[in-house]
């Protein structure tokens, strides 16, 4: 594992701006609300000041792995009884492959504990076995009793990092993970997927996000530029759907 700093855990729940329902790309390769995941998230724009630039930096150290190949960080928030069920992070779809990933596959997840939980809320693996110095099964909840394996206990500034292929590509099923509901307070993490190549995206060519269309009409384009259209020559996540591609289609009105 490695630590950020109370302060840093801070900067990114403030730094999320409007919160909304998690979605998932189902067999489709379509990103859709799901009863299997119901936590609430936002994401950062790769390098939108120095703090998150820095904690690119530091993953890459860690993963050895570079900056460009990592999605947009994503900041989520667990509620009283929201969980996320069992899955894994890399795609076995080939028609998810072809929509989404023109990067390759989902290499590596770094996940950030941004908040301490009272009770529940562990990310839980049970198809791997280990230990976690701060694991004590005392604490556990119920339901990472019942799922055994390992379990991770969200502690504020902790970080845990999981490889989700092999080193010949293929996914490792023991990366099936999942987190468990809060019982008691409320649990903050910042998710960062990264891929085994960069650049996955042609910001003018083909939108990086499904959900960049429904976005764009909902008027994000304006309310979070960072992430919408990007900032200082970095290219945004939905630069065609707001019309940022200065190829003289821009849709924005007056």
């Amino acid at each position: 594992m490695i630590y950020f700093s109370i302060k840093t855990c801070w900067e990114l729940i403030q730094g999320t701006g409007g919160l909304k329902k998690s979605r998932i790309i189902d067999d489709d390769g379509n990103s859709v609300q799901s009863k299997f995941r119901t936590s609430s998230g936002s994401f950062l724009a790769l390098s939108q000041d120095e703090m998150v630039a820095e904690i690119e930096k530091r993953i890459a150290t860690w993963t050895f792995l570079p900056p460009e190949n990592g999605e947009n960080m994503q900041i989520l928030r667990y509620e009283l009884h929201e969980y996320y069920v069992l899955h894994r992070d890399y795609y076995m779809s080939s028609m998810k492959m072809t929509r989404t990933l023109k990067g390759g596959n989902r290499l590596a997840t770094v996940l950030m504990y941004l908040s301490n939980v009272t009770k529940g809320g562990e990310t839980i693996f049970p198809q791997a076995q280990g230990y976690l110095p701060r694991d004590d099964a005392g604490d556990l909840s119920e339901c990472a009793k019942e799922k055994g394996g390992l379990s991770v206990k969200p502690f504020k500034g902790d970080a845990l990092l999981f490889f989700n292929l092999h080193p010949n590509a293929t996914g490792d099923p023991r990366t099936l993970h999942g987190s468990c509901p809060v019982v008691e307070g409320e649990k903050w993490v910042a998710t960062k997927w990264i891929r085994e190549r960069g650049n996955y995206s042609d910001a003018c060519e083909e939108d990086a996000n499904e959900e960049c269309p429904e976005l764009a009409a909902r008027g994000e384009c304006e309310r979070n530029p960072f992430y919408m259209v990007g900032f200082n020559g970095t290219a945004g996540n939905c630069m065609k759907s707001c019309g940022a591609c200065g190829d003289g289609e821009s849709s924005s009105s007056s």
